[in-house]
């Protein structure tokens, strides 16, 4: 039997975008892979604090990817809690199928500042996709890494999308449209629970 494929896209998802759901769709068509499964963050190390809870961000997870058998969201990093580590996470994974790790290349830059991340480098596949304004290569040190290990960077063809989060969660708080940003049913879920407006909307 054939070893499965599986991608990882991990994040804050604070909300959920359209473009998050689209690169999933990208890795999945590009990689031949059998499923993507989306890592909301518990306390990612690297940023602030997040504005909508474990439960809120799995919720609208969980709308904006429907019913698609090919995507799925893991909740390994949120039911394990602390500071979020993807060290951690990859070692937690059940063993057996093939792993790709997929980033954007802003991510990528910093790749080498990760805990452990040569590790990392050893346990999975790594697949990037180009993101507005950012190099798609990979950092010197883990060019050399990968060579050394004979495993390309994986390259996944994606039309940038210049959709961040941070600038949605501007225009809720100013109770500005984000038509097209979100799927619909996130932003009925966001709308019914009140989530980043600001004391003044």
């Amino acid at each position: 039997m054939a070893v499965s494929r599986i991608g990882l896209l991990g994040g804050s998802f604070d909300p959920v975008h359209l473009a998050h759901v689209a690169l999933a769709q990208a890795a999945l068509d590009e990689l031949s892979l059998d499923q993507v499964q989306l890592l909301p963050a518990s306390d990612p190390w690297q940023r602030g604090p997040l504005a909508a809870t474990s439960s809120q961000r799995l919720a609208m997870l969980r709308l904006a990817i429907g019913q698609s058998p090919m995507l799925g969201v893991n909740s390994i990093e949120i039911e394990r809690g602390g500071k979020t580590y993807t060290i951690d996470t990859l070692r937690q994974l059940p063993a057996g199928p093939e792993y790709v790790w997929i980033l954007g290349a802003d991510q990528l830059a910093n790749f080498c500042t990760w805990r452990q991340w040569r590790d990392i480098a050893s346990l999975v596949r790594i697949a990037v996709a180009r993101r507005p304004g950012a190099d798609a290569s990979a950092p010197p040190d883990l060019q050399a890494l990968l060579d050394e290990q004979q495993r390309p960077l994986l390259q996944i063809p994606f039309a940038p999308m210049p959709i961040s989060a941070s600038e949605i969660r501007k225009r809720l708080a100013e109770g500005s449209s984000v038509e097209g940003l979100l799927h619909p049913a996130v932003i009925l879920y966001i709308e019914r629970h009140g989530l980043y407006r600001s004391a003044a909307s």
